[in-house]
């Protein structure tokens, strides 16, 4: 088929044309992310999925949908974009396997002021990696072109997924009771939330910048270790939902410990934290120094080091532990569900 072209819609910041190529580019990232399920290619009003129900004798469908937030502006200020793709996956599909469930397909949205072909194209690349490392299919997205809404230079990207699971292996916290063990996964780093009081602490309060090389961090560039990328920690608890050892998951993001936590855990119930169990990253202290933050605020903003929490029957505490090292997957213990005896379900001790 001909590409169209508009001169009017041209004249008016929308290149067309720009487009074509920006779908052009990332097509070879999309087909790293095709598997047997998929039905079609790019180009459709939209993507088809065939869902294999084979060990799901009553699947239930499970969507979450995301963005990167403020950590975009780092991305901008380093002109380095094909990472944030891999948060914007991550945030997604880290919250749908608190349920238990396997993260199918995904679908990004772009907005932008200016199409930048090659810029979109590493954006699309680090979303399609993002589904490589959970597992599922980038099935179709959006670009949007808004001269006049967004300046030329900046970008917002967020995303949306759909996973799905026998309605008899949700994990519904329902089974939970004092004694269960709480086990957690390291995060990599900031991950993709906080980011309006790191670039306050770090850049308008420190005055640092995405250059400042810092001993605390082994010399690294301060820009490079706010880019990590947050974990997709799909793989990693798979075996654990298929051996059925798992009773509850917390996502630690936007809230940090103090919000995410209480959310797998019942009306009643209360999760001990062990504060020294695991260690705090170091852009954690340097967070806390830069902004002057209130220690134990930081664990209601911050990861602290902590990406995933699970509920685990203490009886099958080291199986989860072997089934994650067989994984070369890191685990700490970081304390017990017991008795709610403050009303908060999370005591930090």
């Amino acid at each position: 088929m001909e590409k169209s072209y508009s001169a009017s819609y041209a004249a008016a910041g929308v290149d067309i044309t720009a487009g074509y190529k920006a779908v052009d580019l990332m097509k070879q990232h999309v087909a790293r992310t095709m598997n047997e399920h998929c039905i079609g290619g790019l180009g459709g009003f939209g993507g088809l999925f065939e869902l294999d129900c084979t060990d799901m004798p009553h699947p239930v469908l499970i969507s979450g949908t995301d963005g990167v937030g403020t950590k975009l502006r780092i991305a901008q200020y380093m002109n380095k974009h094909d990472t944030v793709g891999i948060d914007c996956v991550a945030m997604c599909v880290n919250d749908v396997i608190c349920a238990g469930a396997k993260p199918l397909v995904f679908l990004d949205y772009i907005a932008c002021g200016k199409n930048v072909p090659e810029r979109i194209a590493e954006l699309v690349a680090g979303v399609a990696e993002g589904c490589v490392q959970a597992g599922c299919a980038l099935v179709g997205g959006e670009t949007a072109e808004m001269p006049g809404f967004y300046p030329e230079d900046e970008y917002d990207l967020a995303g949306f997924t759909v996973g799905a699971v026998d309605k008899s292996k949700i994990l519904d916290n329902s089974t939970m009771q004092p004694g269960d063990v709480i086990i957690a996964l390291p995060s990599t780093g900031v991950h993709s939330n906080g980011f309006s009081l790191v670039r306050k602490a770090l850049f308008e309060q420190a005055g640092y910048t995405v250059d400042t090389e810092l001993d605390e961090l082994g010399g690294e560039k301060l820009g490079d270790v706010l880019l990590t990328p947050t974990k997709i920690y799909v793989k990693a608890l798979s075996p654990l939902f298929k051996a059925g050892v798992v009773k509850g998951v917390a996502h630690i993001t936007g809230g940090g410990f103090i919000e995410n936590i209480p959310r797998m855990t019942p009306d009643g119930l209360a999760a001990e934290i062990e504060l020294g169990t695991w260690p705090v990253l170091p852009i954690f202290d340097v967070l806390e120094k830069a902004g002057n933050i209130d220690h134990k605020e930081m664990y209601n903003i911050f990861n602290m080091g902590i990406g995933m929490v699970l509920a685990i029957d203490l009886a099958r505490k080291d199986e989860a532990l072997k089934l994650l090292a067989d994984n070369n997957e890191p685990a700490y213990v970081l304390g017990q569900i017991a008795a709610d005896t403050t009303g908060t379900q999370i005591v930090l001790k």
